[in-house]
């Protein structure tokens, strides 16, 4: 699994740094636009007690000329506990909710890497706040539909992390 991350985020790193900014397809209509994104995070915990992990978010991006756009996100992940840390002290789920602000950047048309920062808010069991980070890698189609995966790091607990699967609808709110 560390290897996986490894290359996940050697794969996002490079992929910023190689970026040309004549690889991102965009119209004269759609460069710089604003976009709002609805999405379902069905997922994968690294580590025990937890297992399948589940969250939505909201994710505004706002394009600028060339490969790059600018994100916010937020919106609310489970960690599920497995059943056989069910009824032990280690039967705690997780619950946050995600603030991130990151970067997307377009090295074909429609694939992209990116990676988002921020702080995680728990809302249970007084888990307080972490930092989160979160590497992706996805592809854009031209229908709003945009696939991708993430690794998503909570760092104040070392088994709040996750790799997840994002699907989700994107709005053009420039048009």
């Amino acid at each position: 699994m560390k290897r996986t991350v490894k290359l996940l985020t050697g794969l996002s790193l490079m992929g910023l740094l190689f970026v040309n900014s004549e690889t991102k397809a965009q119209t004269a209509n759609d460069s710089e636009a604003w976009r709002l994104g609805v999405s379902v995070n069905p997922g994968i915990a690294t580590k025990d007690p937890y297992g399948f992990v589940i969250g939505g978010d909201l994710r505004l991006q706002k394009d600028f000329v060339g490969p790059l756009s600018l994100t916010l996100t937020t919106g609310f992940t489970h960690f599920s506990v497995k059943d056989e840390f069910k009824n032990t002290l280690a039967d705690v789920p997780y619950n946050v909710i995600p603030a991130k602000a990151g970067l997307k950047a377009y090295i074909s048309p429609h694939f992209y890497v990116g990676g988002e920062v921020g702080a995680g808010f728990a809302t249970s069991n007084d888990m307080g706040t972490s930092f989160v980070w979160s590497p992706n890698l996805g592809y854009s189609f031209n229908n709003g539909i945009d696939i991708g995966v993430k690794y998503e790091d909570y760092t104040k607990f070392d088994n709040t992390k996750q790799v997840a699967l994002r699907v989700a609808y994107g709005f053009n709110l420039s048009k």
